[in-house]
């Protein structure tokens, strides 16, 4: 975080410190975290004043009543400075200033609250809506009434609205009803107003971490990520040795949760329910033979433990979350999943095959000297004998005339030392099965 000193101590006169942020654009989790960011540092810094600078359409309602109960904690004085709307959570942000200034032109209120198609959502979300707007202006010495029309259009306000429209104020109205406390021109107009005189003003700007962090928290590169996450465990599986593919789902998955664990979206227990989904799926694939329990347990952790952490909640409660948010995030997840397991059937083995994927696989502890060797395609490996020098789970190790080869079992379980032959090639493994007695090809 930086910061810059924009006036110097006016000289024989008691110096005020303001600290100011912007607040723009969509009301989401960057929101809340500069907000959260910014009051800590000016209550650090022992700012005697915060200014927030107002201008958006609103956003999830989570975050916005995050931030009005910040702002109504504050140990020191509030301003919100709209320039130039403050609609929906803005105005409920707004609301929990002790001071409202707006620039002519400004608007505030209409704060019903809407799905991202812009349709009412049910009575219970508009009543939570209406309580935290009545209750916001109760704490600040303003009309509830005027609060809650800006949400309910039943509300009839005498010379100021009628019944039937949700309220939106111009500057202008919003002075008249003592809803705000000024016109101003300008910041320093602000100042004046509030005689202040001077002061010593601290400004919040936003970092690289900041920007990277909000980058990387948009539904679409999630979505990317999850893609990511789900097609580099197919390839690692595909591959021998723990290589590349492997490299980037940790990579992935790091870039999904770290952000969203920072901004307080993803809990211990999503991450946490991921790896136990994770685990189920390995065990599925290379302990228990067939397909059942575990691997469809598995597949429900990954997909809740990616959604959910999408999501905020507190004990999976997910009012007062924003509409569909849930449902949208569950349709970012098992559409990346789908995504990355069609991109991995269309393009899986011909990537497999290329130059470029096998110098990426990295093969620790199988030299050459210690008799391994590689799969590779060789029509005269189908029907080869050999022993299985580890237990196939159903992968493995086995020996064929003194080298070592990655192995499946198709049989579904192949203790060690057990006799096998190779019954077809593909993706640069061995599928074997146990050799009976006296077999004969």
């Amino acid at each position: 975080m930086l910061w810059s000193m924009v006036t110097l101590v006016a000289q024989g006169q008691q110096q005020n410190t303001l600290y100011q942020f912007h607040l723009n654009g969509e009301v989401g989790p960057a929101a809340w975290r500069r907000t959260d960011e910014a009051f800590k540092d000016a209550q650090q810094k022992k700012a005697t004043i915060v200014l927030i600078e107002i201008n958006t359409y609103g956003g999830a309602l989570n975050y916005a009543d995050s931030i009005r109960t910040k702002i109504l904690n504050a140990p020191m004085k509030t301003i919100a400075f709209i320039n130039h709307n403050a609609a929906s959570a803005g105005a409920l942000i707004a609301l929990a200033c002790d001071k409202i200034y707006m620039i002519k032109g400004a608007s505030l209120g209409a704060s019903s609250v809407v799905n991202p198609e812009g349709e009412l959502m049910p009575e219970k979300y508009q009543s939570y809506m209406r309580s935290l707007m009545r209750a916001t202006a109760e704490a600040k010495g303003r009309n509830p009434k005027i609060a809650e029309a800006f949400v309910d259009p039943d509300v009839a306000l005498p010379d100021i609205k009628e019944a039937g429209k949700v309220l939106t104020l111009t500057t202008a109205e919003a002075v008249k009803t003592g809803l705000a406390d000024g016109e101003v021109d300008s910041f320093a107009e602000i100042l004046t107003k509030e005689n202040l005189g001077d002061p010593l003003v601290l400004r919040y700007k936003t970092t690289w971490v900041d920007q990277v962090i909000d980058f990387l928290i948009n539904p679409a590169v999630s979505g990317i990520l999850i893609l990511l996450i789900i097609g580099g465990i197919y390839f690692e599986m595909q591959s021998p040795g723990i290589g590349f593919a492997l490299v980037v789902a940790i990579l992935a998955a790091s870039l999904f949760f770290a952000p969203l664990y920072i901004q307080g979206l993803a809990d211990n227990w999503e991450v946490a329910l991921f790896i136990v989904g994770l685990i189920l799926l390995l065990l599925e694939i290379f302990v228990i033979p067939g397909f059942g329990v575990a691997g469809i347990l598995g597949i429900i952790a990954v997909v809740c433990g990616l959604a959910f952490s999408m999501v905020p909640n507190e004990h999976f409660d997910f009012m007062p979350a924003e509409p569909n948010q849930l449902m949208t995030s569950f349709i970012i997840v098992v559409a990346s999943t789908i995504g990355a397991i069609i991109l991995c059937v269309i393009f899986g083995k011909s990537m497999l095959k290329t130059s470029a994927f096998k110098r990426l696989v990295l093969a620790d502890e199988q030299q050459s000297d210690m008799g391994y060797v590689s799969s590779v395609k060789d029509p005269g490996m189908i029907h080869k004998e050999g022993i299985a020098k580890t237990a196939l789970r159903p992968s493995g190790k086995i020996e064929i005339d003194g080298k070592w080869y990655d192995a499946i079992a198709l049989d579904g379980f192949i203790e060690k030392d057990t006799p096998i032959y190779v019954e077809k090639h593909e993706n640069y493994n061995l599928f074997v099965r146990k050799k009976k007695d006296e077999q004969v090809y």
